[in-house]
């Protein structure tokens, strides 16, 4: 920016304090310095912008360059398979079946189990959770105070 030394900082300040006064001087240098701070961050702003945009114009030369290539080693590897196509079944004398060709076996297409996961599907029998009491239905706290409430006709 600017080049000031600090006998030329002093200087502005011996001139300030003289022309603005001792009352107001601290109030006009905090608000030179708030103004410092937002052009010196509006500066780092353009300066990032500036660099995002020179990075973004490399990464699209890349992936022009990128996709370029992909498309040559794509057509090249086209073209390789057509000619061993031809090659083969001049060989071969086949008319261009490859079910009967040797270790050319045709699979069966993957089904997906459908298995639920979350379910839990417990192998515990029904009698050794009734006899140890493990809770199998939701039963309310009222239900279950009329369920072990006294009998009026059974002794405690």
């Amino acid at each position: 920016m600017i080049d000031l030394g600090i006998s030329k900082i002093a200087l502005i300040g011996a001139v300030a304090l003289i022309v603005i006064g001792p009352e107001k001087l601290p109030r006009v240098a905090r608000t030179v310095g708030t103004l410092l701070g937002k052009a010196q961050r509006y500066v780092a702003d353009v300066k990032n912008e500036v660099n995002r945009s020179m990075e973004l114009d490399e990464l699209k030369k890349m992936k022009d360059t990128v996709e370029g290539a992909a498309r040559d080693v794509e057509n090249s590897i086209q073209t390789n398979a057509s000619d061993f196509e031809k090659s083969w079944a001049d060989v071969t004398g086949d008319s261009g079946s490859s079910a009967s060709l040797p270790g050319m076996e045709i699979f069966p297409e993957y089904k997906h189990p459908k298995k639920k996961w979350r379910l839990k599907q417990g192998a515990t029998p029904q009698w050794y959770k009734a006899r140890s009491g493990v809770r199998t239905r939701a039963q309310s706290g009222a239900a279950r105070v009329a369920r072990f409430r006294p009998q009026p006709g059974r002794p405690l």
